[in-house]
């Protein structure tokens, strides 16, 4: 007897449909799985046998195939246990209605029959909706995270037993409903008004937000880098539904989902520790999985602390940062991840972090070169702001600036702006400008192409460090609600990055 019965895998940050076909016919007593499969997969095979046979089911003398189609894609991971059981018990004759072309079935079993969850069941779910399926039966553990798409009928499941039931119409199982605090924001506590003075860094944070520019902080221990950074999640504007679907589909194949609360509502702010390895940051590994750089996909990525970081780690991020994505290559084939976020760093300008005041820091002037030269000029070219920032005068209270709501308000001016200009276009944000783009969308006048020309002969910049400066008065001409990029925005864009020379270039101790 012929059966055949939907299931999916993951692949990168994709799902794909994958058909358990069996045949069960006289023969020598033979159990055989084909179709290109990975050790899990072909280990599917005892858990299906031991699980059948927990409920009270003996196999009997038959010769059984499986084959996993399209037979020329690898299969990895436990999914496929659920869909493989459904199939054999029905080819066995214990479930009587057969399962249709509407239906998928997801889930990894136990011994005693029960079923477990397994990563990536939104990108399964949403998958199968694009190919028509109607209908889902997956671990309970995942039923909620499945339940935000209200076009389809989600059925979460405990055992085998229940799915056999259930397939019999012995029982009747609910769909899971859609939960309304799924898609409730709680707001943080957090607020930029908390943040007193500061005033270059935090227009700095706007408009690195406004515009989706890299930025780096630097100053001394006590001056607000990580307190700021840790704000700006607050001024950036509210996901998008698409953009919500799209974060949580990440997570769900990483499994890093909260089960009380399957949707991801807010930007991820991404903060790992120092102590990272290059493979935990931007994705890799045996079997390819998304690094850090991936799950801050539409929020931030900080690094605290930058030059502590190992120097080869942080240099993989050079390709990302300009490109918005991540290409893993194995001999199994290529993985591409998104890296379409903000690139947030802070660091101390020494190893004590006082310098460049003599009188407190206790550093040699090797020691500073040495500590400032783990940041490469390749990297430094990369980001778009590069912010001083000092200790703040005495004032516990009463000094409070714009809110966070206020900031956002502006943000989500200037971005309008940029969506409503880059309509046409394959991106949104100044930030991912370049080539033919620049010129057509930032057109300098005659002025302005002088004084470029004046800093870039005697500064001594790279062409990309010039990009950077007219992307970013680019935002700040928008912020400002102003058609033409004009001298002044020039000047305000190249003043956020001079520190660079102070610390960097000729004029350093």
């Amino acid at each position: 007897m012929y059966t055949c019965v939907l299931a999916a895998d993951i692949s990168g940050l994709s799902a794909r449909i994958i058909r358990i076909e069996v045949d069960v016919n006289d023969g020598l007593p033979v159990f055989d799985m084909v179709g290109f499969l990975a050790s899990s997969v072909k280990e599917a095979r005892e858990r299906v046998r031991i699980a059948v046979r927990n409920l009270g089911i003996r196999f009997p003398a038959k010769r059984v195939t499986i084959n996993l189609s399209p037979a020329n894609l690898r299969k990895d991971g436990t999914s496929f246990d659920l869909p493989i059981a459904v199939a054999l018990l029905h080819a066995f004759g214990y479930i009587k209605n057969a399962p249709d072309e509407n239906t998928m079935f997801v889930g990894e079993l136990g011994l005693d029959g029960s079923v477990r969850a397994v990563r990536g069941v939104l990108a399964m779910l949403l998958e199968g909706r694009e190919t028509g399926v109607k209908k889902f039966i997956v671990p309970a553990d995942n039923a909620y995270e499945g339940s935000i798409l209200d076009d389809v009928s989600v059925i979460g499941v405990s055992s085998l037993k229940e799915v056999m039931d259930f397939m019999n119409e012995e029982v009747s199982l609910t769909p899971v409903k859609p939960d309304p605090d799924a898609w409730k924001d709680d707001d943080s506590k957090d607020d930029f008004s908390e943040i007193s003075g500061q005033e270059e860094a935090k227009f700095a944070a706007q408009i690195a937000v406004s515009g989706r520019h890299n930025i780096l902080f630097i100053g001394p221990p006590g001056s607000g880098k990580s307190m700021l950074a840790g704000r700006i999640p607050t001024i950036m504007p509210k996901l998008t539904l698409e953009e919500c679907l799209s974060i949580t589909k990440i997570y769900s194949i990483c499994g890093a989902l909260n089960k009380d609360k399957p949707l991801i509502t807010r930007r991820p702010f991404r903060a790992p520790h120092h102590t990272i390895t290059q493979t935990a940051l931007t994705g890799g590994g045996r079997i390819p999985t998304p690094g850090e750089i991936t799950l801050a996909s539409k929020g931030i990525l900080f690094l605290d602390e930058l030059p502590e970081f190992a120097k080869q780690t942080i240099e993989v991020l050079r390709q990302p940062m300009e490109d918005g994505k991540v290409t893993i290559s194995r001999l199994e084939g290529s993985e591409e991840y998104p890296s379409d976020c903000i690139f947030m760093a802070a660091m101390n300008p020494c190893r004590c972090g006082y310098f460049p005041d003599l009188n407190k820091c206790r550093c040699t002037i090797n020691e500073i070169h040495r500590y400032l030269d783990k940041i490469s000029e390749p990297l430094l070219d990369r980001m778009d702001m590069s912010v001083e920032m000092s200790v703040p005068k005495f004032a516990l209270y009463g000094r409070y600036g714009e809110s966070s709501e206020q900031i956002r308000e502006k943000v989500e001016k200037t971005i309008e702006i940029q969506q409503k200009r880059y309509l046409r276009e394959p991106f949104s944000y100044n930030g991912d400008l370049g080539g033919r783009d620049l010129e057509k969308y930032c057109p300098l006048g005659d002025e302005q192409m002088q004084y470029l020309r004046d800093y870039f002969e005697e500064e001594d910049v790279s062409f990309r460090r010039l990009t950077r400066i007219i992307r970013v008065a680019r935002t700040i001409a928008d912020s400002e609600g102003e058609t033409d990029i004009n001298t002044d925005h020039l000047a305000v864009a190249i003043s956020l990055r001079s520190i660079n020379k102070k610390y960097w270039g000729g004029d350093r101790l």
